[in-house]
Order: C-alpha cells, then structure tokens, then sequence
C-alpha cells in the first residue's frame, strides 16, 4: 500500500470523528470543517513521518487542538452577538434539548477549560493523554477540568427538568 492510500485509509476511518471533536471545541460546524480540513492538510504534508508514530491518533487530536487554539486567538475569529438563530444540529439519539443545552453551556467556558473537558469527557483521555496532547501539566488538566466542571455546575439549577 503506497503512503498516499494509507492516508486516505486513515482519513477516512477517521474523518466524522475529528468532525464532532471539533465541533465540541468550537460549537460551529462550518468552523469545525475548516478546523479538520486544516489539519488533515497539514497531516498530508507530513504523513511519512506522521505514519510511523505509535499513537498516530494522539498526534492527530493535538494538531486539532492546536489549530483550535491558534484560530482561536485570530481577531476575525472573536464571537459576536447576533440576532439569528444559532445552528440546530440534528442527531439520531439523545435529547435534542438537553444537547444544545449541553453545547451552549460548553461555549460558556473558556477555550481551555473547554478543551479539557472534551479531550477527557468526548475523546475519553487520561489525565496523562490531555496533558500531553495540550502541552501543559497534568495538575493543569486536573485543575482545569475541576474548574470547568464547577462553572457547568453553576449555571445548572437543581430543579430544572432537564437534568433530572
């Protein structure tokens, strides 16, 4: 099998769940597209090297995580308000309400806090795993996490239905 077919291979086995990372990262699937295509771009051009590592998805996770940050820190890229709508994404299974409740609440959060929680809650990484895939101490990921999950806490009432 030549490079180029193991890429494609991996990409697409791969592709839908970088998609719905990204997607938790950012809360926008077109932003979440332009996040994977960039990074798949940049895997490309490094795949002989990227095919060998042992963990490839690992490397894959924190080159998305990475992007998700560097866009983040672009000045076109800051959120405004808006009178429109926010985008409903339509899923299979769950509660749709209690989905976009969960996904507002998770856009509340600081990029890094909210980075933490879907690298260890969506991607299901150890505490080791986040850390290295954002470059920071696993005290930081413990820290974070704690944080995060306070500030969630915060904003739901205990008698709400929802999370009953």
């Amino acid at each position: 099998m030549t490079p180029e077919q193991h890429y494609r291979e991996y990409v697409a086995g791969n592709l839908e769940r970088l998609r719905r990372t990204a997607f938790l990262l950012c809360g926008d699937w077109h932003t979440a597209d332009d996040l994977t295509s960039t990074v798949l771009v940049k895997l490309l051009r490094h795949w002989r090297r990227a095919a060998r590592f042992d963990n490839l998805d690992a490397y894959v996770r924190r080159m998305l995580m990475r992007a998700w940050l560097d866009e983040r820190r672009r000045p076109w890229r800051r959120e405004t308000a808006t009178a429109a709508l926010p985008e409903v994404v339509a899923v299979p299974d769950g509660d749709p309400v209690r989905r976009v409740a969960v996904l507002s609440l998770l856009a509340a959060l600081p990029p890094r806090r909210r980075a933490v929680l879907v690298l260890r809650y969506f991607c299901d990484l150890s505490v080791e795993e986040t850390a290295e895939a954002l470059g920071c101490s696993e005290g930081t990921v413990k820290s974070q996490a704690a944080r995060a999950l306070e500030s969630l806490r915060a904003h739901v009432s205990e008698g709400d239905a929802l999370w009953t």
